[in-house]
């Protein structure tokens, strides 16, 4: 899975769903709790999940506050919008 993130490129994102069908695995919350432990942040860059629902999701176990912030900083230097709480430009979607 790790791997498959890390194919995401900089200024893209993709869901936690999307990243599960593309690595086989049908549980969108399992692909969240083992990114959850990304060991290898911030060279496998798993703030490019989102939710299937175009909000951000959760950024290092933390569903709002300064993970979500931090996660939404990382996203904004790479170009990456949300407006009104979701993904401004469905383009950028990956997988």
């Amino acid at each position: 899975m790790y791997k498959a993130v890390s194919l995401v490129p900089r200024g893209k994102v993709t869901t936690y769903r999307r990243l599960g069908q593309a690595i086989g695995c049908g549980s969108a919350r399992a692909v969240g709790q083992a990114l959850r432990k990304n060991p290898y942040a911030p060279l496998v860059p798993c703030h490019r999940v989102i939710a299937s629902d175009l909000t951000p999701g959760g950024f290092r176990g933390h569903q709002a506050g300064k993970a979500v912030a931090d996660k939404l900083a990382l996203l904004a230097a790479e170009g990456v919008r949300f407006e009104n709480g979701r993904l401004a430009d469905r383009g950028r979607l990956f997988f």
